[in-house]
């Protein structure tokens, strides 16, 4: 137990000491969408929150203190990887978003709770994002980029890819579709005279060449934390290898 906090407290470290001094937003601005669009984002996120409330309050009562433990940890490592940022080509930014690595440990649903955390306390105290536009970014990053990690992983899993590789596509992709996600609900807003789609092509043109770097990077920190996990907290991979299998077992 005490090598599985040390190992823990190391990886919270060598994230942390990559916050940058420099704060830049590129979640959905505060009161950027307009309302009617707000709306309709916060509507549809608001399904996944609640049950997302429902597995988190789950874990907190039934698992172990080593989950509970990498649970914290998941948090933490999103609210480090979406605060660091990447000053774009147009003067706007890209960030990492963190999502991954909970997904895979935890699958989709928890993830979703934990991203409307940090998405809110981003908002209020880094002035990244926004209140009236969380549904939009908690949709994008928490429940595009969470399911996405955890079906990549699985479906690389289940054609025999290596386990490394696993995490770093889960962890690649659901950055890079939080960013279609974004990009979509931007022309869907904002279509401009020339319609969805060649607004959906100029918002995926301001982040690309910024973003696809950042998700390639993301894929391999994830790795990294990973591998600590692995190798210090296999009981509790275990263990939360045996409730998936469980649950598994009980929708069958």
């Amino acid at each position: 137990m005490k090598k599985n906090k040390i190992a823990l407290t190391t990886s919270l470290i060598f994230t942390l000491l990559l916050i940058p001094k420099t704060v830049y937003a590129m979640h959905i601005a505060e009161g950027f969408l307009p309302m009617k669009w707000a709306g309709f984002w916060t509507v549809l996120a608001v399904p996944f929150l609640i049950i997302s409330v429902k597995k988190v309050n789950n874990i907190l009562k039934d698992e172990s203190p080593g989950i509970k433990m990498l649970l914290a940890l998941a948090g933490a490592f999103i609210f480090v990887l979406s605060s660091l940022k990447l000053p774009s080509l147009t003067g706007s930014c890209s960030h990492a978003t963190g999502i991954g690595l909970g997904a895979i440990l935890f699958g989709p649903w928890p993830m979703v709770l934990l991203g409307t955390i940090v998405l809110i306390f981003q908002a209020l105290l880094l002035a990244h994002g926004g209140i009236t536009t969380l549904g939009a970014n908690l949709f994008a990053m928490a429940v595009v980029g969470s399911f996405v990690a955890h079906f990549m992983f699985k479906l690389s899993k289940k054609v025999g890819a290596p386990v490394w590789f696993s995490v770093f596509l889960a962890a690649s992709l659901s950055d890079f579709f939080t960013y279609i996600t974004t990009a979509g609900q931007l022309a869907a807003a904002f279509p401009g005279n020339s319609g969805f789609m060649a607004a959906l092509v100029k918002f995926l043109s301001v982040f690309a060449f910024t973003q696809i770097p950042l998700a390639i990077v993301e894929g391999l920190l994830t790795v990294l934390v990973f591998n600590i996990i692995q190798e210090y907290s296999k009981n509790e991979l275990d263990e939360l290898s045996i409730i998936s299998r469980r649950k598994r077992h009980e929708l069958s």
